[in-house]
């Protein structure tokens, strides 16, 4: 793995490009002090890559999968066997569980290669790739129909809340509920944003404030349990999330954290908005209750950034993600249109 330029994908910023038979990553840890750029090579390294949140987001990881399902059929000599490809798809598959982007991207690809067969290992390989950056090119087009859609929801010098980071970075390139923020500061609507530093791995604080500043947008940096108070003083016109996965009854699983700021946001009488690709949306998971919640190492929490603050000896619980109820949602916006629950989206989603 060595340095890189920034990916670039049809000539804009992305986390995650196809490059020189492998996969450019802009490794997202190393932000905001610095942006390195990895090249990966095998399965195996991008597993890594997406296990410890080099790159995140369950757009941009499901991108990622699609590469690498690519990128293995190029690796694989003059025969492309069924079995290699399945077994690449379960390592990737393994290291994130509540994404459902990451295993769609896998079955879709898997997909297209059992299409394949009898074909020329060369045009299997084309296929795959061109089928990778399509799967790329359609997230940054929805991303911008959300956006849209998302912004004319908003009242003029909006101020909005959100958590986590749901922008190029966790994406193709542009931005689920971030691209809402884009598309409404690109108009002249948009006031103030106001980021959730999302604790514990602080997403909001390294990569959302990283991302406004990158597009001019204004922000202000808050810890998560202010929020709440914020919303009491009148300052927020609205909570913008993202989703990991959305049930067919529109409970929609996102960052930690979500879930509280749903529950002040109900109290409060303030809309709150779930922003995600269709992609997102899983049709085997009837509600929340079958959405499963990745559980992460308690050092996040105990040693954020490798900095111990608790004392030795204490433990922690590091549930990754939360589920907000759907009737706690306004509206959940796609680039499929804009669902109010009570929902079935049952018709809509991924499988």
């Amino acid at each position: 793995m060595t340095d890189r330029a920034i990916p670039q994908f049809e000539g804009t910023f992305a986390p995650v490009v196809y490059c020189d038979a492998g996969i450019d990553l802009l490794d997202q840890t190393q932000l905001p002090e610095s942006t390195v750029v990895l090249h990966l090579r095998t399965v195996e390294e991008v597993a890594e890559a997406i296990c410890v949140m080099r790159v995140r987001g369950a757009p941009a990881i499901g991108i990622t999968a699609a590469y690498a399902m690519a990128m293995v059929a190029a690796s694989d000599g003059n025969t492309i066997s069924l079995e290699t490809m399945k077994q690449a798809g379960e390592n990737l598959r393994s290291t994130r569980p509540t994404a459902i982007n990451l295993g769609w991207a896998i079955d879709r690809m898997l997909g297209v290669f059992m299409k394949l067969n009898g074909q020329p290992p060369d045009v299997i390989r084309n296929v795959l790739l061109a089928e990778a950056r399509q799967i790329h090119a359609d997230d940054i087009e929805g991303n911008r129909q959300i956006g849209r859609s998302g912004a004319n929801l908003l009242p003029a010098e909006a101020r909005v809340l959100t958590i986590c980071n749901t922008g190029a970075l966790a994406t193709g390139g542009y931005g689920t509920a971030f691209g809402v923020l884009r598309a409404t500061h690109d108009s002249g609507k948009l006031e103030m944003v106001y980021a959730c530093e999302t604790r514990p791995r602080l997403q909001g604080a390294r990569l959302t404030a990283w991302e406004l500043l990158q597009n001019g947008i204004p922000f202000k940096l808050l810890s998560d349990s202010a929020a709440a108070y914020l919303m009491s003083t009148g300052g927020i016109d609205a909570v913008l999330a993202g989703a990991d996965r959305i049930a067919v009854n529109g409970d929609s699983a996102n960052k930690i954290g979500t879930y509280s700021l749903a529950v002040a946001a109900k109290y409060h009488g303030i809309p709150m908005y779930i922003v995600a690709p269709t992609s997102t949306i899983d049709t085997n998971a009837p509600s929340g209750a079958s959405i499963p919640i990745e559980e992460r190492d308690e050092d996040e929490v105990l040693a954020p950034c490798g900095i111990r603050f608790a004392p030795e000896g204490a433990a922690a619980w590091n549930p990754a993600f939360d589920v907000t109820p759907a009737d706690l949602i306004t509206a959940i916006i796609t680039e499929a249109g804009v669902f109010r629950p009570p929902v079935d989206l049952g018709g809509i989603g991924a499988v």
